[in-house]
């Protein structure tokens, strides 16, 4: 192996340790060696990273359903997706939507219906299998309302009992109590196709060998599937399920004026968004699907500009592995840079290395210039900002531009590029997002109206845009890597946001990453960057929440479990990338030669792989808490080496490398 161009050094005062538990510098140094040259060896030619996203069954599940209700079968593909399927089938017989959990009915039922519609015969022991415990589970009744509506579109389940989703929202004034910008990004690109394939209810009848009448436990096939109500009489579910009884009412009436106007401005409206500079409707799978899906319903032919682009685009998503065929669910190449970059140049790497230049041209190059969805709840005037994919301007995010920001200001420009002007043009974007609870969001601006949560097609647990924990320390770690004032109103809202969201046992909730192992890291991160006093006891709490949850091996792990169940909380598995995290998050702290670093960093040292990356199954990033997860493979790579070299530049002295941009 070549050596790296540059490690950076720990301090000369520091010798080797004889102490079983300290990790030595010579450990630490060729880690760091090692973990280098493994990332700089996958960087493209253009300078960017992007690692797969791997994610649970149900993408492959979706495509089958949907290649036969388009009734355009490549036989080919089902045949990979289907293996895909029976490689994840748990030894229950049911299908899981993450690494180690328990079978779960969405995925179960999705994983066995493309199964049966690929030619796999019920009577198979798998099959037999499947379908018992999907009816362990409670069988199609179970299922969320989006799961139950690609059934309905195969005539498996009843269309009466979905709940409506009414296309004339998207014509609702901005000054009506609901319209949809008051729903997160990614529920409008998911709900705007789904309204008008909801209007035209394309069912396809399939032959009686292909139905599912099997998972409906006994007696409940043709019983009421609506969803049940509030035990209350006065909530707002039960007003909105009131709302769409009056709904499905109306709709064989035809006493809707406005229909035809919502219809043309839906589709206006996703023409708009997949059309040039983005790779399909909001560049992620379930928009995507259900954008193909509505396109062909609106009488769209295969043949069509629009919708071979769509098509294209979707595509795009594939993973032709022969081995194992997949689907991502987006793809990752602006969060990944910025990442790598970061853990680039902290480690060592000088500024103007040329491996760093080619990655800050490449994110510079990937600005968004257009006021997208977010100006609608966002007056700011300028736009700016990065999505998390190659294309995707309707949709920068606060998270990714943040991170973009922390990996531009590590490397030198060349006089030519204009860093300077677009990092301040940046900058101000971010902190235009700040809510009026003091948090930063995702996407867009105060973007969190609880009731909506209520509404009868939000059981994704997505409506909403929530403020958050670990967006909100993110910011406040780049405001202080660029020397902005922390006495500002906007970083003392901020850190009241954080005093605020901590939880009793002094951890952070992760929104973004699985889980308070994440959320707590990034906010103990963030407040050391700001210039916080660290030694104030509120702090010190997620310190030792962190080190309470250290297994016995020196790492840490949490799973997915945690979304939904309180006592798993900082359980699991030691992970590279949660061990990463959570080494950061003391170090934070200060006293780096604490028993719970120094076992830490023996764990990374001792796991790390010959190519200087570090095995990880297990899935360590959210989607949709408690519905959808995402495995980020780069993140067992770049964060190691990140935690490496913080528990070394901190020792230096110093928070991070010194940057060219000062606010």
């Amino acid at each position: 192996m070549s050596s790296p161009r540059n490690v950076i050094a720990l301090p000369s005062a520091a010798p080797e340790r004889a102490e079983p538990y300290l990790a030595t510098d010579a450990g630490i140094s060729d880690a760091i060696a090692r973990a280098q040259q493994n990332l700089l060896g996958q960087q493209r030619p253009d300078g960017h990273w992007c690692g797969e996203l791997l994610v649970d069954s149900t993408l492959c599940s979706d495509f089958v359903l949907f290649m036969h209700w388009l009734g355009e079968i490549d036989v080919s593909l089902q045949d990979r997706c289907a293996r895909h399927i029976l490689k994840r089938q748990l030894p229950d017989g049911g299908w899981n939507i993450y690494f180690g959990g328990p079978s779960e009915i969405n995925a179960s039922v999705k994983g066995y219906f493309a199964l049966k519609l690929a030619g796999y015969s019920p009577d198979l022991p798998f099959m037999r299998k499947a379908r018992e415990n999907i009816l362990r589970l409670g069988g199609i009744p179970r299922m969320n309302t989006f799961s139950k509506l690609y059934l309905a579109l195969l005539g498996q389940f009843p269309w009466k009992y979905l709940p409506t989703i009414p296309v004339e929202m998207i014509v609702l004034p901005r000054w009506a109590p609901f319209h949809i910008y008051k729903m997160s990004s990614w529920s409008r690109a998911m709900l705007i196709p789904l309204a008008i394939i909801n209007h035209f209810k394309p069912t396809r009848s399939l032959p009686g060998n292909k139905q599912l009448h099997e998972l409906y436990p006994l007696g409940t096939e043709q019983s009421d599937l609506r969803l049940p109500r509030s035990e209350r009489f006065w909530t707002w579910r039960n007003f909105f399920l009131r709302l769409n009884d009056v709904l499905k009412i109306l709709h064989p009436l035809r006493l809707r004026p406005m229909r035809k106007r919502a219809l043309e401005e839906a589709e206006r409206w996703m023409l708009e968004r997949i059309g040039q500079g983005s790779d399909g409707l909001a560049a992620v799978y379930p928009a995507m699907l259900n954008c193909l899906i509505a396109l062909r319903v609106l009488g769209y032919s295969k043949d069509h500009p629009a919708y071979k682009k769509a098509a294209q685009d979707f595509a795009g998503l594939f993973v032709e592995d022969p081995e194992d065929f997949r689907i991502q669910p987006c793809l990752s190449p602006v969060w990944d840079t910025a990442i790598t970059l970061i853990a680039l140049a902290e480690s060592g790497l000088p500024a103007d290395d040329p491996s760093l230049r080619r990655a800050a041209k490449w994110l510079l190059d990937k600005e968004v210039r257009i006021r997208g969805d977010w100006a609608l709840n966002n007056s700011y005037p300028e736009a700016s900002g990065w999505a998390f994919e190659y294309n995707n301007v309707y949709y920068p995010d606060v998270d990714d531009t943040a991170m973009v920001l922390m990996a531009l200001r590590l490397v030198r420009p060349e006089e030519n590029w204009g860093l300077e002007g677009a990092f301040r043009r940046a900058l101000d974007w971010e902190l235009s997002f700040q809510c009026r609870d003091g948090g930063w969001a995702a996407f867009d601006k105060n973007v969190t109206t609880p009731w909506l949560e209520d509404m009868p097609f939000a059981d994704h647990n997505a409506i909403l845009d929530p403020t958050c924990s670990d967006l909100t320390a993110r910011t406040l770690e780049l405001l202080g890597y660029i020397a902005f004032n922390p006495k500002t109103r906007c970083v003392r809202d901020a850190i009241h946001y954080l005093i605020e969201t901590q939880e009793a046992d002094g951890s952070w909730y992760g929104r973004w990453g699985v889980n308070y192992i994440y959320g707590t890291w990034q906010v103990l991160r963030g407040l050391r960057a700001i210039g916080y006093d660290m030694t104030q006891d509120w702090i010190l709490r997620g310190r030792d929440w962190l080190e309470s949850c250290q297994n016995d091996d020196g790492g840490w792990g949490e799973t997915c479990a945690t979304y939904e169940n309180l006592a798993t909380k900082g359980i699991g598995r030691s992970t590279a990338s949660q061990t990463a995290w959570a080494i950061m998050g003391i170090c934070a702290c200060g006293d780096f030669d604490r028993p719970s670093i120094q076992r830490g960093l023996r764990f990374l040292l001792s796991s790390q792989r010959p190519d200087g990356s570090w095995e990880e199954p297990e899935i360590t990033g959210t989607g949709f808490p408690g519905v959808f997860y995402l495995k980020y493979d780069m993140y067992r790579q770049n964060f190691p080496l990140l935690a490496l070299a913080t528990y070394v530049n901190y020792r230096n002295g110093f928070i991070t490398r010194p940057g060219f941009y000062q606010a």
